[in-house]
């Protein structure tokens, strides 16, 4: 993990969130591999959101919230959040990493092991394959995250307004502030853009996930900037399906497909051809005058 400490660190809800989820314990730091012989920090059991500030030597005026992936159940801290706040910062831009409630998990790191395989040996997609696989409803036992979900983007929409809210006290533009997020940190993102209680995105970026749920894209929906790859069998079908929708609707979007990169890369190096998204993250940026 970037060995940066965040400027500030912002409880979204003070005075408690809206909803309690169910059996969540003690908030747990953990690590698990990935990429090219890595350990990465992850959060499981997290029932406090926060927002944690992380200012540029030479702010650009644009914010971009961060939004790790872990299926609703952990927070990929490290290479889907602190990794990508460092990048954004060394390139001008006012970070702010979401720190969201989860599904909870069992509290012995044994048990939830155990709890984790029993999961992940239930879950059943269709054919196994990425031709059918086209929303996370297909996919079971998944619904038993639908209130982390929904907890998820609360958060979500906390976080957007108080950052367009305070978006002064930090040196932004309040018609500035975007999104970026990977896997259900995706889903977060676009739960949130299709919102009509949320405040207004300036663009949404969910990576490798994300779907509109059979939402309609609105009008004012923000330009779209995704990527996944060929060989990810949870998510390229939906990101594929979720790149129509936003131009069926005549709104701005850009997907990257890549040949290789599987689900979950974020900032982790695999000396796949994914490896260098993030780079086209900030030319689509630039290209929006956002940098």
């Amino acid at each position: 993990m970037t060995d940066t400490p965040p400027d500030d660190v912002i409880r979204l809800w003070p005075e408690g969130p809206p909803t309690r989820l169910e059996g969540v314990g003690p908030e747990i730091i953990f690590s698990k591999p990935v990429g090219t012989a890595r350990s990465a920090t992850m959060l499981r059991n997290v029932s406090e959101p926060t927002l944690s500030v992380f200012r540029p030597e030479r702010p650009n005026g644009v914010g971009v919230i961060v939004c790790p992936g872990g299926g609703w159940r952990i927070l990929a801290m490290e290479h889907e959040g602190t990794d990508v706040a460092s990048w954004l910062t060394a390139a001008g831009y006012t970070a702010f990493l979401l720190k969201y409630r989860v599904h909870g998990t069992p509290e012995a790191p044994e048990d939830y092991e155990a709890w984790e395989q029993a999961l992940i040996s239930g879950i059943d997609m269709p054919q196994r394959g990425r031709k059918a696989l086209r929303g996370m409803d297909e996919v079971t036992p998944y619904g038993i995250f639908d209130a982390a979900r929904q907890a998820a983007a609360d958060d979500g929409r906390r976080a957007i307004a108080i950052v367009r809210e305070r978006a002064a006290e930090w040196g932004l533009s309040a018609d500035k502030v975007g999104m970026i997020g990977f896997s259900a940190g995706a889903f977060l993102v676009t739960d949130v853009a299709l919102d009509p209680r949320a405040a207004p995105l300036a663009f949404a970026a969910p990576i490798y996930g994300g779907e509109t749920r059979g939402r309609q894209v609105p009008e004012d929906a923000p330009p779209l900037f995704t990527v996944v790859a060929q060989d990810d069998i949870v998510a390229y079908r939906m990101v594929e399906r979720l790149y129509s929708d936003w131009t069926d609707a005549d709104r701005s979007a850009e997907m990257h497909i890549y040949r290789r990169g599987e689900h979950g890369f974020g900032m982790a190096k695999q000396g796949m051809p994914s490896d260098g998204w993030i780079n086209l993250f900030r030319d689509w940026l630039a290209d929006l005058g956002l940098s």
